[in-house]
């Protein structure tokens, strides 16, 4: 593996701004749930009564996990349980970048040129990812040792790190299989996805007959789940973890040594000699490029609606008799009203979710120009300000259709209040959505080679979130967020004037951007 510690090095460089983001954002989330349970449990009776019908409630079983225990550290770590999740997706999104990506840009050939081994690229992605996660364990474990047990907080620290391990293995794989990044991310996504659906459904069984428990032994997150720590701590799927990132990386070193560079060991389908008549516009291959990405983050925030609009129904019983918990989802939502403002806060929080889609989308405007596919494009009659439109309509309507799914559903699930209510506070977060996806096509237009930054900006929103009113930050840093600026709904008053302005800096960013484009070389 010669050159893997050169590689290294570069990948640092090259991730010097995203790297940092996602290790102490994740790390330190403890911190702020530790916080925030603290303030809202004054009495003992209080926090023992959220944890046990929290125990009980499969719509937060579904989200969170099993909850075992009814301490502050207990309640963080559960509240902490769809981290690993998002600990996983930049994982396997950091491993192919750094293998597939590489390889599909050109840049592995020149680098193989070079005295660099066959295997020092994969090993050096996989080394830096599993750094990373370690070091966000750490900091996991640094920032709740102050709760008494140092076996716990290095079983909260180990259950992130290895949620990394694990993902970051799984994509090392997945890297071999296709000879596209975009196929690869898929793959690894679906894999990821189907393991939180797993873990949900065994642990919903779980409450019941637990005739389908075993489900969430199949599935890497389940395991990360069942650490239970500050509980009665488990370390059995800790060692499972370890042992199947190692063999999953095993695998993937085995799979590299059986194809040429470049290549997939599932062969690419040939395409058509001449294209059809319906993929003879820029539109026309942008509908091709984005139609999967656009049903599976549909059908993804449609089924996060059915678990909200099935959680919905419990916020009563379980704030009704805690003042401090009221006052969370009312500051939360902007209403006095817990569950408009339960809704509306969750509003929030797809609404972030949407505008990581819009990005996504977003950014492939920059996977197209790297691959060298819009040089392709660019050279017909096609216009750059045609190709840049073609994609960025599916980053401005796509979240709306998935805004709407989710809204719909979680109206359709909760079945209750004013209909169309929940939609409505879903669909008004779309400006705050558009700003984000304005920052991508801004950066994709004047800095090209810093694109991928604008995952900066929903990680700092999502900071805000989280973090903002627990911390009782200045009302400047709040404001930076535009979810702030987005009217409290349902339960509140619908202000047109923050929604314009906010549709207004979408547009400004937007134009700027485009207006770049025109301006530099392609590709740059």
């Amino acid at each position: 593996m010669t050159g893997t510690g050169k590689l290294i090095r570069l990948i640092l460089r090259r991730d010097r701004f995203i790297l940092p983001i996602w290790v102490l954002l994740f790390g330190l989330l403890p911190a702020a749930y530790l916080a925030s349970f603290e303030g809202l449990f004054p009495t003992d009776a209080e926090r023992i009564t959220y944890a046990q019908v929290s125990a009980d409630n499969a719509g937060f079983v579904a989200l969170y996990g099993l909850l075992r225990g009814d301490s502050f550290a207990v309640l963080a770590n559960w509240r902490a349980g769809f981290v690993p999740v998002m600990i996983g997706l930049c994982a396997l999104l950091t491993v192919v970048r750094h293998t597939r990506v590489d390889e599909e840009a050109g840049r592995s050939e020149l680098l193989g040129a070079t005295v660099v081994g066959r295997q020092a690229q994969l090993a050096a992605a996989l080394i830096t990812t599993a750094a990373a996660s370690l070091l966000l364990g750490l900091v996991t474990f640094a920032v709740t040792l102050d709760q008494g047990s140092v076996a716990g907080s290095l079983a909260f620290g180990a259950e992130f790190a290895v949620s990394g391990w694990i993902f970051a293995a799984v994509a090392a794989i997945t890297a071999q299989l296709t000879s596209s990044a975009r196929s690869a991310r898929a793959i690894a996504i679906v894999i990821l996805g189907a393991s939180y659906a797993l873990r949900v459904g065994g642990d919903i069984s779980a409450l019941s007959d637990g005739s389908l428990s075993w489900l969430s032994w199949i599935s890497p997150l389940g395991w990360v789940t069942r650490i239970f720590p500050f509980a009665a701590v488990n370390w059995w799927p800790v060692i499972l973890s370890v042992l199947f990132s190692a063999a999953a990386v095993a695998v993937a070193v085995i799979l590299r040594r059986h194809r040429d560079l470049g290549d997939g060991l599932v062969a690419s389908r040939l395409g058509r000699s001449t294209a059809a008549a319906t993929l003879r516009t820029p539109l026309a291959l942008a509908w091709r490029l984005h139609r999967g990405l656009l049903l599976g983050w549909t059908v993804g925030l449609g089924l996060l609606g059915l678990i909200f609009g099935g959680v919905g129904g419990s916020v009563l019983d379980i704030a009704k008799d805690n003042k401090g918990l009221s006052d969370i989802f009312a500051n939360l939502g902007g209403s006095t009203d817990l569950v408009d403002s339960f809704f509306a806060g969750t509003a929030g929080m797809v609404g972030l979710i949407a505008a990581c889609y819009a990005i996504q989308a977003t950014l492939r405007l920059r996977d197209e120009e790297t691959t060298g596919h819009a040089e392709a494009v660019l050279s017909t009659a096609a216009s750059r300000g045609t190709w840049a439109a073609s994609h960025l309509l599916f980053s401005l309507l796509g979240p709306a259709l998935a805004l709407f799914a989710e809204g719909l559903v979680a109206d359709l699930a909760y079945r209750g209040g004013d209909p169309g209510a929940i939609l409505a506070g879903t669909m008004i977060q779309l400006p705050a959505v558009w700003v984000l996806a304005g920052v991508a096509v801004l950066l994709f237009g004047l800095l090209p080679r810093w694109s991928a930054v604008a995952w900066a900006a929903p990680a700092l929103c999502v900071l805000v979130l989280l973090v903002g009113q627990t911390l009782q930050l200045d009302q400047w840093l709040l404001d930076i967020s535009p979810f702030t600026h987005i009217p409290h709904m349902p339960g509140g008053d619908l202000t047109p004037a923050p929604l314009i302005t906010l549709t207004g800096v979408a547009v400004l960013l937007g134009a700027v951007g485009l207006t770049g484009l025109r301006h530099r070389n392609v590709p740059d």
